[in-house]
């Protein structure tokens, strides 16, 4: 099977590109990144893209395109530029995708996503949602974390304290709403490539994802 992969350098992409790189089932990871990171892989291929301007070619031939795009408005430095992270992009890379034959994507949201949310963060995740709904893939997959746990790349404080707080009151919280680590997330995405007995829009809450 061969996989393309856009937003590799987070938290959930880097986890998912390791398992992607160790499963038998995987032939071809192709990594799409603005800079490549020089490590070394197995079977993953980095291929450095301009994402306003995404090399058609990459997508033939895939069966799958996993899409872990996503900043902050803070690192983004705008609502608009947050935007282009969260909302334009993927959904230019799943139009391209699925120009090219690719009929399964998969995207990580969030706990929350709302296209009518009057939160702005959760209702750009609900609009990716229902634009990718309206392009007809034989199988979408939307995965909404709750809070995520791992090592990131760039420090979120605030993120950082409701990780210390949900593990300590964890017990008490239902488990759609507790902590998950990436690479849970990453597994449940990799689960979901491998059903392709099945079809349709599968939405998968934090909770299924233990």
């Amino acid at each position: 099977m061969k996989a393309v992969i856009v937003g590799s350098t987070g938290l959930v992409g880097s986890c998912l590109l390791e398992q992607l790189d160790e499963d038998k089932a995987f032939t071809e990871i192709l990594s799409l990144v603005r800079k490549k990171t020089g490590k070394p892989y197995n079977k993953v291929k980095e291929v450095e893209v301009n994402f306003d301007n995404l090399p058609e070619e990459v997508f033939v031939n895939s069966q799958i395109v996993f899409c872990c795009l996503g900043t902050t408005i803070k690192k983004a430095g705008s609502q608009d530029a947050f935007r282009k992270v969260d909302f334009e992009y993927p959904l230019e890379t799943a139009k391209m995708a699925i120009d090219k034959g690719v009929n399964s994507f998969a995207i990580v949201t969030a706990m929350g996503s709302d296209a009518t949310s009057s939160i702005f963060y959760n209702r750009v995740k609900g609009e990716i949602e229902n634009a990718l709904t309206d392009l007809k893939f034989d199988r979408l997959g939307i995965f909404r974390p709750s809070m995520l746990l791992g090592e990131r790349t760039e420090t979120r404080i605030g993120e950082r304290i409701g990780q210390i707080v949900m593990n300590f009151f964890g017990f008490l919280i239902p488990k759609n709403y507790k902590a998950i680590h990436g690479h849970k997330v990453a597994t449940a995405m990799i689960q979901f490539a491998k059903q392709t007995n099945s079809s349709g829009k599968k939405v998968i809450l934090s909770g299924e994802m233990y």
